[in-house]
């Protein structure tokens, strides 16, 4: 095995609130001009050949499993449908669908008109526009109401800037010009040539500017429609499903406010529908002669309401659908006879169909103790079908056109599991775990029904816990690879979630933000307690928010866990914080708080991985991240290793694993990702004895 890794230390302090915090490995941190300068400087140097020692130490620690890793990968590749193709979806006389062929990552994007037996039109050829290239996205492809013309973002570098490039499907000699700087979609005017995109700030990333940009033109002449100038919120721009009015969006985590013109006046000026309110959240649609909002406005779990067209005042709103304590609204798909409610109740969702007339109200069933569903693409306004999603921990994904009149449900196509896969072999299960302060946590667990519950056998315990964003126990057949050689995998649904409503979100952040971790360590002590396994079979996992969730988890309870694998993981979170030039530092206050306030700052310090990190025995650490990433650099993690390493007074190993080549969500492709999978897997599986 190579020698380990040792980080040089550089004398840094950074000072606030009369507290100074050493951080030897400040150093690490390298601006966007010096990763892409031809000529490398000396710290450039000296990070690169840092990272390239971790690399290379992790590849020589887990040798062994490199066989081990091949099978792990052969074997989820194998199990996916190569070629394979989606449910089409019907949009303006043409169907629209993808398809994978074989032995290739990536999709082509192709359409038929009217008729599925129509010749196929391959809009964006996937392999050959990746073909060579380390990272290759596609960011939101649209089409003109006139079928003539396709915008297309695409992404080189995974840093999630974009080019936006336009094609005109009539001529395919047809070049135009190239957008940059972009968010990656292009939502396109009534007149079929004008369109409007959002641009990002060079240094911050921030979606901060909305243009108007004419087909044929270029960008240069481009007309600035919307800035915001507040660095706390982010904008966007998107089309009511109604295609009758394009829509500008200003958000941060608590706020809200948008602005709007008619889709067939281009040129007209942007009116605000709702001028930004503190703690107002809201979202605007359009169906007939009312605009239909979802708000928390004096309703903590969101409510329904309507106001004519011509006056969006607020004392102009009428209820449609009330607020209620046990339920939380998540959204409203608009038909032109039913209204299909997207609800959290219990922790799970539910799909409500109504009709506008209320002569019908009623849920979809769903049978599963855990699961995961939500509305699927429904571009068509005239219909009564709708198209739904839906899946479990033990029901591949599945795809349904569900009857809203008749009631009756057609399976359109379900995720095929190369080799066979039989349901009745596995058993999933939905438990409540009584956290340290009473409060009762979901957790979803699902193993094979041979599994058995004598402290014995491993499990991995997944989690989020952050920005409201609900964990749903859906399938992966990639996680076969686990659950048969004995695993079991579960998803605590803790705090700082939105599972159990909005107040579920709010006591997990902020001031409250300790309860997210306590409620991790909770459910994993529950399982030990419960038998499902011991503190030599039980390991951790998550990533981005989740990552900070592993190192609070490794600092607070090291000797809980086997092992902790921490994705991208956001771990030096004052210092990133304290500096508003980080990507998403400034809009994300109100989910952590502003450490140049005293209270947040102690708080913030409090839990911090990076500044918690004391002398004891860690458990077996994976840690990965990407080069280019853009939500969590990249040196944070690798500080974070590097402190680990001079801090562990244990013999568990502690390893990195820094991908050049990727960024927030890792390698591109649907095949090259799942080689990162394997090596986490067989991480974990080796540390049990489990070699094949």
């Amino acid at each position: 095995m190579s020698e380990t890794p040792i980080a040089a230390q550089k004398e840094h302090s950074i000072t606030v609130h009369g507290d100074v915090r050493n951080d030897p490995y400040y150093w690490m941190r390298l601006s966007d001009e010096q990763k892409n300068a031809v000529e490398k400087d000396d710290q450039t140097r000296s990070v690169l050949a840092y990272l390239d020692q971790e690399n290379a130490f992790t590849k020589k620690s887990l040798a062994h499993t490199q066989d081990f890793q091949e099978k792990l990968f052969l074997e989820m590749k194998g199990r996916i449908k190569e070629t394979d193709q989606s449910v089409p979806v019907k949009d303006n006389g043409y169907w629209y669908y993808t398809r994978f062929e074989e032995g290739k990552d990536y999709a082509y994007y192709c359409r038929k008109k009217e008729t599925l037996e129509a010749a196929e039109e391959v809009l964006i050829d996937g392999p050959k526009l990746a073909d060579g290239k380390a990272y290759w996205a596609l960011g939101g492809m649209t089409i003109s109401e006139d079928n003539q013309w396709m915008a297309y973002g695409v992404d080189e570098v995974s840093r999630r800037v974009y080019q936006i490039q336009f094609e005109n499907l009539n001529d395919p000699l047809f070049h135009s010009e190239v957008l940059e700087g972009t968010s990656g979609r292009a939502t396109w005017a009534a007149d079929n040539k004008t369109v409007f995109y959002t641009k990002k700030d060079p240094q911050t990333l921030r979606d901060f500017q909305i243009w108007r940009h004419v087909v044929g033109t270029p960008q240069a002449e481009d007309v600035l429609v919307f800035q915001e100038d507040d660095e706390e919120f982010s904008c966007y721009v998107f089309k009511t499903k109604s295609e009758a009015y394009i829509i500008i969006g200003s958000s941060q985590t608590l706020i809200k406010e948008y602005r709007y013109i008619k889709a067939n006046e281009p040129l007209s000026e942007f009116k605000v529908f709702l001028e930004r309110q503190d703690d107002h959240e809201y979202g605007i649609d359009h169906y007939g002669d009312h605009f239909f909002i979802t708000t928390n406005w004096e309703a903590k779990n969101f409510r329904l309401m309507k106001c004519p067209l011509e006056d969006t005042r607020q004392s102009q709103w009428q209820e449609v659908l009330p607020h209620r304590e046990e339920v939380l609204l998540e959204g409203v798909e608009i038909f032109r006879d039913y209204m299909v409610v997207d609800e959290r109740i219990n922790g799970l969702t539910c799909l409500r169909i109504m009709r506008w007339d209320n002569t019908v109200d009623y849920y979809l069933p769903f049978a599963d103790a855990a699961y995961a569903a939500g509305v699927g693409a429904n571009p068509d306004f005239n219909t009564e079908i709708l198209r739904y999603g839906y899946s479990s921990m033990v029901t591949p994904a599945s795809t349904f056109d569900f009857n809203m009149r008749t009631q009756e449900s057609c399976l359109l196509k379900q995720q095929e599991v190369v080799g066979g896969y039989d349901r009745n072999q596995y058993y999933c299960e939905r438990v409540m775990v009584t956290a340290r302060d009473g409060v009762q946590v979901p957790m979803s667990i699902v193993y094979r029904k041979d599994f058995k519950k004598n402290g014995e056998q491993p499990v991995l315990l997944y989690a989020y816990g952050s920005y409201g964003h609900s964990i749903d126990a859906g399938f992966s057949s990639g996680r076969l690879s686990l659950l048969d050689r004995g695993f079991a995998f579960a998803i605590a649904h803790i705090r700082g979630g939105q599972e159990m409503g909005r107040q579920w979100y709010e006591d997990g952040k902020l001031l409250k933000k300790m309860n997210t971790f306590h409620d991790f360590i909770d459910c994993g002590q529950f399982l030990v307690n419960e038998q499902y396994t011991s503190e030599n079979g039980l390991f951790a996992m998550g990533g981005s928010a989740g990552g900070l969730l592993m190192g609070v988890v490794a600092n607070q309870a090291p000797s809980l866990f086997k092992g902790i694998i921490s994705a991208v993981p956001f771990v030096d979170v004052v210092t990133t914080m304290l500096d508003e030039t980080i990507p998403l530092t400034t809009f994300e206050f109100d989910e952590w708080g502003n450490p140049q306030h005293e209270e947040y700052y102690w708080y913030m310090k409090s839990y911090s991985p990076y500044d918690n990190i004391v002398k004891q025995d860690y458990p077996n650490i994976l840690v990965t991240t990407g080069y280019w990433d853009s939500q969590v650099q990249y040196w944070e993690p690798a500080k974070y290793i590097a402190k680990l390493r001079t801090h562990n007074t244990g013999k568990n190993p502690i390893l990195f694993w820094c991908n050049m080549d990727a960024g927030h969500g890792g390698k591109s492709g649907r095949f090259e990702a799942l080689k990162e999978v394997a090596m986490e897997y067989a991480f974990m599986l080796d540390l049990v004895g489990i070699t094949e």
